[in-house]
């Protein structure tokens, strides 16, 4: 059986990178998964991505030597359990907010007597290159459980929530973090009371003993967290890469025409 080489770089202190897979394309997801991502995580929370198209794109991760992981819509039993069954080798769970959050991810990615987490399904053991019964006896130890803090009572309850047990990682959804942090007026919060929320997010991180990370936007401020003590860094979004790329290229060619912002990751 495959081990999960992601969930051994964080647990011996180093960084991870990897990207948001967001536009559902196997072409696309083929490709990256073959250019030296630690990991992909499919984005289904976000992206119009069907059950089909995630199985599909979890095994031609797994295939091409990357880890494939999913963020799921919420951390409930059903999406959990459908995931980790197409084939998925973790979660990355949002808006974990509390402690009771956090325990109800956790114990649906982990089966008995660890967890509640159903067993069936076959796609999962085939991703591992294993026997269903392999997958059973080890999947507990192999999958990936990424809680986000993407809000002030996250980062409030952020000790008690990184400190439970099975949780692997912690990513910061900067995007989120800032709207949560917005005043009653709808005023967004400074640049500087935002970085001083995710130090918070790392800080306490170091003081349990668990990775945190975040969604950086560039090459280079991913290397600047992963100085800052962050291992579990997602870089852009396929659809960001290739967005930046083409108004790049519009930038020369027809600058009149090139459209900003279209892609948020």
């Amino acid at each position: 059986m495959k081990t999960n080489y992601v969930k051994k770089k964080l647990a011996a202190g180093e960084p991870s990178f990897g990207t948001w897979l967001t536009l559902g394309d196997l072409y696309a997801t083929r490709v990256l998964a073959r250019l030296g991502f630690d990991w992909l995580t499919l984005d289904i929370e976000h992206s119009a991505i069907d059950w089909s198209q995630a199985t599909t794109i979890f095994s031609a991760v797994a295939d091409a030597g990357c880890v494939p992981l999913a963020r799921v819509p919420e951390g409930s039993h059903h999406y959990i359990k459908r995931v980790l069954d197409a084939g998925a080798w973790g979660i990355v769970v949002p808006m974990v907010d509390t402690v009771e959050q956090a325990k109800i991810a956790i114990a649906a990615a982990k089966y008995p007597p660890t967890g509640n987490r159903s067993a069936g399904g076959g796609m999962h053991s085939m991703n591992f290159a294993a026997t269903a019964g392999d997958y059973f006896k080890h999947a507990n130890d192999e999958i990936l459980v990424v809680l986000q803090t993407e809000s002030p009572q996250g980062v409030a309850n952020a000790e008690e929530i990184y400190s439970l047990p099975g949780c692997d990682a912690i990513f910061v959804g900067p995007n989120d973090l800032r709207f949560q942090m917005r005043a009653p007026d709808g005023t967004d919060p400074t640049a500087e009371e935002h970085e001083a929320a995710i130090q918070e997010v790392i800080v306490a991180g170091k003081k349990v003993g668990t990775p945190t990370g975040i969604h950086a936007m560039s090459a280079a401020s991913a290397l600047e967290r992963a100085e800052q003590g962050m291992q579990f860094i997602a870089v852009g979004s396929d659809l960001k890469m290739m967005t930046e790329k083409a108004q790049e290229t519009l930038q020369t060619l027809a600058p009149e025409k090139a459209l900003q912002d279209v892609a948020r990751y």
